[in-house]
């Protein structure tokens, strides 16, 4: 880090930032941005995908400079020329999206980049220590993970929480979190936010992002407004009564009335049926169907085994047991290039990794799933190609310069739209969407929602597992709860509530509905 001469501040802001600006191209990401940060205080970021609001946390961590503006750390300027920079004075920041080692175990992937050692003469790492250290931090966060086990053999849940104790072994005093919350249950939730408050006792300063507006409310001292790279407003919500409506016309510039939008349509004919599927320790005899037309939603706690569901019938983990028919005929799905030729179609709880190839184009990710109806005699037509795509993005309402952009370059709502455009584009009629909405501000939320009905309305059948009740309660047409591997229960979605559900996905069996 080289810092300028310091400047004295009248303010006791542990974080100051004014007129920031920082321009991609032909983009303008950041406008004259003011923005501020007291000790102690939760300060939420909220705003939809491609407001600002990730390249405003990567120019405070030193992975982007900005254009213009100045930064004050402890009233002093500041210039952080790499991320590391930033980190020594104190600032930790755990993306949304995963930065971990999956070949090494939890602890290694906690004390990454600064590894205690130990000896005298011969120095060598103090694994005692680490192990040791982990075990606490992760008792702390509430969660039971053996800090022994290879990052690469636990649930992206259970990644996610190894990020958050990662940034706790360092002396941090702001600590930035892009959407902590995205992949942990309400429990795991509320156990984050009692590490926030002690944190906060501490004098610790968290930037909080997240697109679940309702828990904003629950953390958040002050909330700061992004639209379209420019900050629109603070709201004082200790001071002020602030409504999430009031909070979403901000966001948007207009008001979004209904969150779920209905769609009730008579169900079709049944296009996949599911009889004892079972996959070892991982889920067993899950019973079940779906028709076109409808929804299918799947609830339950993180661990249940909806995911392992999901991927034995997109034929990336092939079941071990039970039996499944695809539109009236009984099939065995081997590998994912038999289940996409079946009209089966999984949108991944983890676009990163599992939906995406981040070193494509938007263009070469689209067709990935449908390059041969791209051919006319054999010969592969570039133009169709490119017409297709583009009138693909403008239906989705990806935000970008162009096609042939890389994927890896789009906000995580964009890259989301970009998994769901490619089975669009393959024209699949058994639709899994794991966490759809997962990362995806409340805008883009409405535009998936949209989708979804004209797919029931086309005569696809959904399959959607989502950790949100209020989803799950706001799409499904009916809801198929899973517990510790097995199905709980199912419920048709009228005058069903949140707690019955939870009720249900704890193992409560004697509830009546």
């Amino acid at each position: 880090m080289s810092d300028t001469a310091s400047l004295e501040q009248t303010t006791d802001y542990i974080l100051e930032l004014k007129g920031i600006s920082k321009r991609f191209q032909q983009t303008q990401a950041l406008h004259n941005i003011d923005f501020d940060l007291i000790p102690g205080e939760v300060h939420a970021l909220v705003g939809e995908n491609g407001a600002g609001k990730s390249t405003l946390i990567k120019t405070i961590s030193g992975a982007y400079h900005p254009d213009s503006g100045t930064i004050f750390f402890n009233g002093e300027q500041v210039v952080f020329d790499r991320p590391i920079a930033a980190q020594n004075r104190g600032i930790s920041v755990v993306y949304q999206e995963f930065n971990l080692v999956p070949q090494l175990s939890v602890a290694d992937n906690i004390f990454l980049r600064h590894q205690p050692v130990t000896g005298t003469f011969v120095k060598r790492l103090d694994k005692q220590y680490m192990m040791t250290r982990s075990r606490e931090i992760l008792k702390e966060l509430g969660v039971h993970i053996d800090p022994k086990a290879l990052v690469k053999n636990i649930s992206v849940a259970y990644k996610q929480l190894v990020e958050i104790a990662k940034s706790l072994v360092w002396d941090c005093k702001v600590l930035i979190l892009d959407e902590p919350t995205a992949v942990i249950t309400t429990e795991e939730t509320v156990l984050l936010f009692e590490i926030i408050r002690k944190l906060q006792q501490k004098g610790v300063s968290i930037i909080y992002i997240s697109h679940r507006l309702e828990e904003i409310f629950k953390i958040a001292d002050r909330i700061t407004v992004f639209r379209d790279g420019e900050k629109i407003t603070t709201l004082d919500v200790r001071r002020d009564p602030v409504t999430i409506d009031q909070l979403i016309s901000h966001m948007v510039g207009r008001s979004l009335n209904e969150q779920y939008p209905p769609c009730k349509i008579p169900a079709g004919e049944e296009l996949l049926k599911v009889e004892s599927l079972g996959y070892g320790k991982l889920f067993h005899d899950i019973s079940f169907s779906v028709h076109a037309g409808e929804i299918l939603g799947i609830s339950g706690l993180v661990g249940a085994g909806r995911t392992e569901v999901a991927k034995t019938l997109f034929g990336v983990t092939p079941g071990q047991e039970g039996r499944i028919w695809v539109n009236g005929r009984e099939v065995s799905i081997t590998s994912p290039e038999q289940a996409i030729g079946l009209g089966i179609s999984l949108v991944p709880e983890d676009r990163k990794s599992e939906g995406l190839i981040q070193m494509f184009s938007i263009k070469n990710n689209l067709i990935l799933a449908s390059q041969k109806t791209y051919t006319r005699g054999g010969v592969f037509q570039p133009q169709m190609i490119i017409q297709k795509c583009q009138n693909m993005v403008k239906a989705m309402n990806i935000r970008t310069s162009g096609i042939e952009k890389q994927v890896s370059q789009l906000s995580g709502g964009n890259q989301q739209k970009v998994v769901i455009a490619k089975w669009l584009l393959a024209e699949a009629k058994i639709i899994i969407f794991d966490e759809p909405t997962r990362g995806i501000d409340v805008g883009a939320k409405v535009e998936v929602y949209r989708l979804m009905n004209e797919l029931k309305k086309s005569g696809a059948a959904i399959i959607m597992i989502s950790s949100e009740l209020n989803e799950i309660l706001g799409m499904s047409d009916r809801i198929m709860v899973m517990h510790e591997g097995t199905k709980s229960c199912e419920l048709v979605n009228d005058q069903v509530s949140q707690e019955t559900i939870m009720r249900h996905a704890s193992g409560v069996r004697e509830v009546t509905v």
